[in-house]
């Protein structure tokens, strides 16, 4: 059984609750994902989760296929997150299976655990088309300046430190312009341009492009 596990953010430790914590909503969709010259498939999977304590009190999402016998892992120290009219979403957008092959679609489960021990379960589906609508975009900076070639309708920066650590996500005013006037925190080194088209929860997540 396949377990992936996606390192990306940090959140501190603090008290545990014992009372069950819940998934307000969530999407699973299907990211094509460059290394170098290749792309290949991996599933994006975000939830707004709730705790009494609050957010910093959840420890782990886990994702399973059932039929597959598939399950991914995503604790609270690996998930990323970004707000989004007042709401925060936790997951990863790099989940895949080891053998490179392609993901499977239907019936998937999340179960997300706080501290203390608590957890609740919600049922997700996922049917992405087999083929990307798009083609695949392109993030260019070069002299200062910035270039976006995407035909998907939504396109935002994620954003790394020296360390190649994440640190958040921004959505650019225009495809193309000075880096110098996109106001990003001095620690920003690298950018990828992560491109959605949510209609059908297919998205694309080029290469780190230095802004050095």
């Amino acid at each position: 059984m396949p377990v992936i596990i996606f390192l990306a953010g940090l959140f501190p430790f603090t008290s545990c609750s014992r009372v069950q914590p819940s998934i307000e909503y969530g999407f699973i969709s299907l990211v094509y994902y460059q290394v170098k010259n290749d792309i290949t498939q991996r599933f994006s999977f975000f939830v707004i989760a709730n705790d009494d304590d609050g957010i910093e009190n959840l420890d782990e999402l886990d994702l399973y296929n059932d039929y597959e016998q598939l399950h991914w892992i995503i604790g609270s120290t690996d998930w990323m997150t970004f707000t989004q009219n007042d709401k925060t979403w936790i997951g990863s957008w790099a989940l895949a299976l080891q053998s490179g092959e392609d993901l499977p679609r239907g019936q998937f489960r999340a179960v997300l655990r706080n501290k203390g021990g608590e957890k609740t379960e919600k049922t997700f589906s996922f049917d992405a088309p087999a083929e990307n609508r798009f083609p695949f975009p392109k993030l260019e900076v070069s002299g200062g300046a910035y270039t976006i070639t995407s035909q998907y309708p939504d396109n935002r920066f994620v954003c790394y430190d020296s360390s190649g650590n994440y640190v958040s996500v921004m959505k650019p005013a225009s495809p193309a312009g000075k880096v110098s006037e996109l106001s990003l925190p001095s620690n920003i080194r690298s950018v990828r341009l992560w491109a959605e088209d949510s209609l059908y929860f297919t998205s694309a997540l080029t290469e780190a492009v230095s802004l050095r």
